[in-house]
């Protein structure tokens, strides 16, 4: 069956992302997703790995210190963020 789908911006660029790094079709990886949340799939779902998981594995640093708040001004001159974007010199 031929279908049409319509996919926010933020899905297509993670399926076109992830098609690209697999070497897979997109056409492919669609039908595996429905395929393994419809319960049609011999391949159980991924589970990801849990935070401590991920530290013991190295795989995610904890922070160094707590977040804070940070105000920085964009320009001293009160230039607005657009004004710095719309300058000659940087072309």
């Amino acid at each position: 069956m031929a279908t049409n789908l319509r996919l926010r911006p933020a899905t297509e660029a993670a399926l076109r992302d992830r098609a690209t790094s697999t070497g897979r079709s997109q056409q492919e990886l669609i039908r595996d997703a429905l395929d393994r949340y419809l319960g049609l799939s011999e391949t159980p779902p991924q589970r990801r790995p849990s935070r401590d998981e991920l530290y013991a594995q190295g795989r995610l640093i904890p922070a160094r210190g707590p977040m804070r708040k940070v105000d920085l001004p964009l320009d001293p001159g009160g230039q607005t963020s657009i004004e710095m974007l719309n300058r000659e010199d940087r072309f």
